[in-house]
């Protein structure tokens, strides 16, 4: 293999494995509606069955099939009829004369940035009972595989905006006639065929991704491919087909203004794709959120894929004469590129954080600031390129412009790492709303610990505030069925505080129920352990951790 196309593989593989990397997040991105309020209230007793269960979240959502169930305390199905979706709110309709205890709610639905939000809770009518189980309950958490597989589909398409634009735009407008185009044009059509494989791979995993079912379900895939979100990646596979008839001509030095513009056509439309099947789309004033996504986007495969191609090629293949010619252009551009990018994150950090207080208390506001301190770090290293440029028009030795050159590169890849995460993490105005949202609920813990290999426990503490506080215990098999229990014993501890084990006492009121009660001194994460022994030899321990107010 030839050392250009070596370099070119080298360089190819560093661009891609820095989309993978840095920006790639653990696992899928977590959905960024929640559900504000519901009625009946979680954890709340009602003293006659409702009507309708209603879910009101902080976005529009759309139907995931037959994955919202209510339960009676018997088992059946409590819900009748398909869930209404309208205004933010779903409504579940139930069967009438709803018989008393506890009724348990499972939901999976889709928000408006493509990001399944899955959950349950529990209500009362009349008093409580043991919380029923929903045998076809919705899933929650997607395959370890998809896990991994859908961050790395994701982001390949990332490392191809940067290999197409880049070296697309060079070899147009700013490539020595007397160079090889080879290299560099297998650099472009790599990166078509990357953003291509992303774009398939993408809603090939939206579907088990959204629904929690398989990879082959063909149902599932045809909602995916009849939602927005499936709309944007037939339209970014039909940009990417005719471009690539435009492409060839530009790569090779032939093309004409005409050629030119429609691919800058086709390259508006399929940026749009991105925003508009993502998290833009579901912002406030979403037509804003589109249009800067699309310039950040822009400015960041112009900027990085034109220093690829400098560090790559220009810069070991141009004579001094033709660097003097190409670098103050490169810089004018390199300067528009860093613009767009940093006035589309101002614009959209203001549509997402929307407080002062948000942009220092959450999470999101918190990587804005350690964003912007790194993107003025790159900044500065980007102004002594432009000032070496300015001050040799023809620079004899390249090697300082290529080190910052690289500097430049790699400062990108960490603002990028930095975007990436903040693509993750749920948006400042969204927590804000939420910690807001969870501080009028009612102080109540209920949750099934299935940690235990022995047995799962349904653990209520009421209400899960400092002072007096009531506990029930339910001891359910591994499959979900009472569990008779012998002996039941129970200690809570604040490892925080510093505050050692205190003695629960608890009371067997039926062979699988038992109840107590305890004085929590103060607020905190409290860990409540329980060992509960179902016969002389065969017992189980779990531990649950309650946040009290």
């Amino acid at each position: 293999m030839s050392k250009v196309v070596s370099r070119l593989v080298i360089v190819a593989a560093l661009v891609v494995g820095w989309a993978a990397l840095f920006l790639a997040p653990a696992a899928p991105a977590s959905a960024h509606a929640v559900l504000e309020s519901t009625s009946p209230a979680a954890n709340s007793i009602v003293p006659a069955a409702p009507p309708e269960v209603v879910l009101t979240f902080s976005e529009d959502v759309r139907q995931v099939p037959d994955k919202i169930h209510v339960v009676a305390p018997d088992g059946s199905r409590a819900d009748t009829g398909a869930p209404v979706f309208g205004d933010a709110a779903v409504r579940i309709p139930l069967k009438p004369g709803g018989a008393n205890g506890t009724y348990l709610v499972n939901y999976r639905v889709i928000s408006a940035d493509s990001h399944p939000i899955a959950g349950a809770f529990t209500y009362s009518v009349g008093e409580p009972s043991a919380a029923p189980t929903d045998s076809n309950a919705p899933a929650t958490e997607e395959s370890t595989a998809l896990k991994i597989a859908f961050p790395i589909v994701k982001y390949l398409g990332y490392a191809g905006l940067v290999l197409l634009i880049g070296p697309a735009m060079v070899l147009a407008l700013l490539w020595p006639q007397r160079l090889a185009r080879a290299a560099p044009s297998r650099l472009a059509w790599l990166g078509l065929g990357l953003v291509g494989l992303s774009t398939v791979g993408e809603l090939f995993l939206q579907a088990p991704y959204t629904t929690g079912g398989g990879y082959f379900d063909g149902g599932a895939l045809r909602d995916v491919l009849g939602s927005t979100y499936g709309t944007a990646h037939l339209i970014r596979l039909g940009v990417l087909a005719a471009a690539a008839f435009l492409l060839r001509p530009v790569l090779s030095g032939r093309s004409g203004v005409a050629d030119r513009v429609l691919l800058v056509v086709l390259g508006v439309i399929g940026l749009a794709t991105w925003p508009i099947s993502g998290h833009p789309g579901a912002s406030p004033v979403p037509a804003v959120s589109v249009v800067v996504d699309m310039a950040h986007l822009a400015g960041m495969a112009v900027w990085l894929g034109g220093l690829v191609m400098l560090f790559a090629f220009l810069f070991r293949q141009a004579s001094p004469r033709e660097l003097g010619a190409i670098l103050p252009v490169w810089s004018r551009w390199a300067t528009l590129a860093v613009t767009a990018l940093f006035l589309a994150g101002v614009v959209q950090a203001l549509v997402e954080v929307s407080t002062i207080k948000a942009l220092y208390s959450t999470t999101y506001g918190q990587l804005i600031i350690a964003k912007v301190v790194l993107f003025g770090v790159v900044l500065g290293v980007a102004a002594f390129s432009r000032n070496q440029v300015r001050k040799h028009a023809e620079p004899d030795d390249p090697r300082p412009l290529r080190k910052a050159v690289l500097i430049e590169i790699a400062g990108i890849a960490v603002v990028l790492a930095l975007t990436s995460v903040l693509v993750q993490t749920t948006p400042a105005r969204t927590a804000s709303a939420t910690v807001a949202a969870g501080a009028e609920q009612p102080g109540y813990y209920s949750a099934m610990i299935t940690t235990s290999p022995k047995l799962n426990l349904q653990v209520e503490v009421d209400p899960a505030k400092q002072g007096n506080n009531d506990i029930h215990l339910y001891a359910y098999t591994k499959d979900n069925k009472p569990q008779v229990v012998v002996e039941w014993k129970g200690t809570a501890s604040l490892p925080s505080a510093g505050i050692e084990a205190i003695d629960i006492p608890l009371l067997g009121l039926a062979p699988t129920h038992a109840s107590g009660a305890i004085q929590l001194p103060r607020p905190g994460q409290w860990e409540l352990k329980f060992t509960v022994r179902i016969s002389d030899i065969d017992q189980g321990t779990v531990t649950a951790t309650v946040p009290v107010t």
